[in-house]
């Protein structure tokens, strides 16, 4: 399974209060989808439906939901939130990924290569 930093937590709870409406339950959702340059590209958003295969986590506070067919590609991801001059903005660190593209948005795995589109 991924790991999210403390650091990210504290940012995706801030997000997440600003999302969820009064008596929702809102899970972050990470995944994997086809497309950009190098085949693969990440997902991440707020959830309220959750699906029975799932896999659920919980990371300093955040409730994390993962599909069956994005996990193997998922696990051991670290996920941080760096500040810098230029603002902010979350890093994903994939053991898995072979080869990403230069925005580093998109990735490939040994035995997931994806659909790449042109940049």
């Amino acid at each position: 399974m991924l790991v999210i930093s403390e650091v990210a937590a504290e940012k995706i709870k801030e997000m997440l209060a600003e999302q969820q409406e009064e008596g929702q339950k809102l899970y972050l959702r990470v995944g994997v989808k086809g497309g950009g340059c190098s085949g693969l590209s990440y997902g991440m958003g707020f959830d309220a439906d959750v699906k029975e295969d799932d896999i659920h986590a919980n990371h300093h506070g955040v409730e994390v939901i993962v599909d069956q067919e994005s996990a193997p590609m998922l696990d051991g991801v670290q996920i941080d939130f760096k500040q810098n001059m230029m603002g902010g903005g979350f890093t994903i660190d994939n053991p898995n990924a072979i080869a990403t593209c230069g925005c580093g948005s998109s990735f490939k795995t040994k035995d997931n290569q994806g659909t790449p589109e042109e940049c």
